[in-house]
């Protein structure tokens, strides 16, 4: 996106323009959303990478497959206990979380 001048806006700058600083509501909203987003993507590309269906996953931790399908495309809310599920016993991985604050 090009801004007067022709000087291109960083993507920080967009969303302070579009969505508010960090810290407002509307932001914050839009930082956990791309964070659920995310974690959605990495669990498809580990099951990918490990050669697995859904259905196969899903089986594996005791889910259905459209479950397993929700989580992926960040349209269901998913429990840390299902989060730990999925990673460890169904792809023999590891759950690291990192908290911050101000």
């Amino acid at each position: 996106m090009k801004a007067k001048n022709n000087q291109v806006k960083s993507w920080k700058k967009i969303k302070d323009d579009v969505y508010g600083k960090k810290g407002s509501v509307r932001r914050d909203e839009l930082d956990r959303s791309f964070e659920s987003f995310k974690i959605g993507l990495l669990l498809r590309k580990a099951r990918e990478e490990k050669q697995l269906t859904q259905d196969q996953l899903g089986m594996l931790v005791h889910k259905k497959r459209t479950y397993i399908s929700r989580i992926e495309n960040n349209s269901s809310n998913l429990t840390l206990k299902t989060l730990f599920e999925i990673v460890e016993k169904g792809l023999g991985g590891r759950v690291k979380i990192t908290l911050e604050w101000n």
